[in-house]
């Protein structure tokens, strides 16, 4: 008899954003000449820098000639890609990371949900509240969790993420083996000092725990004093993974690329407490379940880093954090308390007492306006929504006018 991996069963009912589309799938059928406008999900609205259209479609020629045609390339990333990321995104900031240890992907998303195969389905997740929920249901489905009760799940130490610590977590009580830490953050669009940051590092390498650390959204940091990357942080190199994506930095939502950096002193360990290095573990399970980005995508991602490139996704960025500010600042005058916006994309709102859907039906059915009910990130979620900067500057104007109206 054929049976099924019944940790899926332990899942919620279903994927958060798959909830929200289907009340906007209603909500639209409903009332077809409503114009809906979207500040939910963190999809990009803009174009692909013009640097970036160019490189792909040159690409594209390569790859209608004989001569210039590629075929399958390197898992792991052509190198063209990979030592542009270690010389731009981390030599360059004082960060040691090699060309080598860096693995190109079709999203951070797939890399923090397959990084957790390369582990024990016995260790301790540590994994904060509120949560990306990728980072928390890839380990239901692991095994690594109990049944689902009182809003979470047995066997997780959670890291509550609320106002009285400024929505940075503090180090777990308990020992933990697999941390799960993102900055600037998604939901709230906190961030994390240098100084916190290193407390974490300490923790990982005394309790010799790994940190998973997302930084999707490096590219919205404005303030200088604070990191781009855990690697800024020495001995970071030894117990931390990092994640990065270019869906957000340069609009590849719909073209997916990203990589993860596993540097080769990141070790674990096996059942008998002998030093594992977790770089080979991973570059097996890359190539083993990965067949590499395509050519022309990857020239594409590294346009990002000629001039061109890097002048216009500091616009393109730019672009939504100017929405995220004039979010944060219309929210605020309407005696919100909120989190988030100035170097991050989402604004984090407390609901003043309001439950979340309860929140998110009202802004859809009086304002057309769909946010991200906070509720579906987690407990320590509740009574808070989410607006995403992702849209235009004229919708958003529109959104938070309708806003202004609907709550006054």
């Amino acid at each position: 008899m054929i049976t099924i991996n019944e940790n899926y069963l332990k899942l919620q009912a279903s994927y958060l954003f798959s909830d929200i589309a289907k009340r906007v799938a209603s909500f639209q059928q409903a009332h077809p000449d409503r114009d809906i406008i979207r500040l939910g999900i963190g999809d990009v609205t803009r174009a692909l820098p013009a640097a970036c259209i160019e490189a792909l479609h040159a690409a594209t020629d390569e790859m209608a000639a004989d001569a210039s045609f590629r075929g399958y390339g390197p898992e792991q990333g052509y190198g063209f890609l990979r030592e542009a990321i270690a010389e731009n995104d981390f030599r360059a900031r004082g960060a040691d990371v090699n060309a080598d240890e860096i693995f190109v992907s079709d999203g951070a998303k797939c890399d923090t949900g397959n990084i957790q195969e390369i582990f024990s389905t016995t260790i301790k997740i540590a994994i904060p509240d509120p949560v990306y929920p990728v980072y928390l249901d890839t380990n239901v489905m692991a095994g690594r969790t109990g049944i689902f009760a009182d809003g979470r799940y047995q066997g997780l130490c959670y890291l509550d993420s609320v106002r009285e610590n400024n929505y940075v977590p503090r180090l777990p009580s308990e020992a933990v083996d697999l941390i799960y830490l993102c900055f600037p953050n998604n939901p709230t669009g906190s961030t994390i000092s240098k100084e916190q940051l290193r407390t974490w590092v300490d923790y990982a390498r005394e309790n010799r725990a790994v940190i998973l650390f997302d930084a999707a959204y490096e590219a919205f940091i404005r303030d200088e004093s604070l990191p781009r990357s855990i690697y800024e942080v020495e001995g970071a190199r030894e117990v931390a993974i990092e994640f990065r994506s270019y869906s957000k930095t340069a609009g590849f939502t719909g073209t997916r690329c990203a990589y993860t950096v596993v540097p080769k002193e990141c070790v674990a360990y096996d059942s008998q407490g002998n030093r594992q290095l977790l770089h080979p573990l991973w570059n097996r399970r890359h190539c083993t379940k990965f067949n590499g980005v395509s050519y022309p995508i990857q020239k594409a991602a590294a346009a990002v880093y000629s001039e061109a490139g890097k002048k216009q996704v500091r616009e393109l960025t730019d672009y939504y954090l100017r929405n995220a500010a004039l979010i944060k600042k219309e929210i605020t005058a309407l005696g919100f308390d909120s989190v988030g916006g100035d170097n991050a994309p989402y604004i984090w709102i407390d609901g003043q007492g309001r439950d979340s859907w309860e929140f998110f039906d009202m802004l859809l059915n009086k304002a057309s306006v769909v946010c991200t009910p906070g509720s579906g990130f987690g407990r320590c979620g509740q009574g808070y929504i989410r607006l995403s900067a992702f849209n235009s500057y004229e919708n958003v104007q529109k959104a938070m006018a309708r806003i202004k109206q609907a709550l006054l």
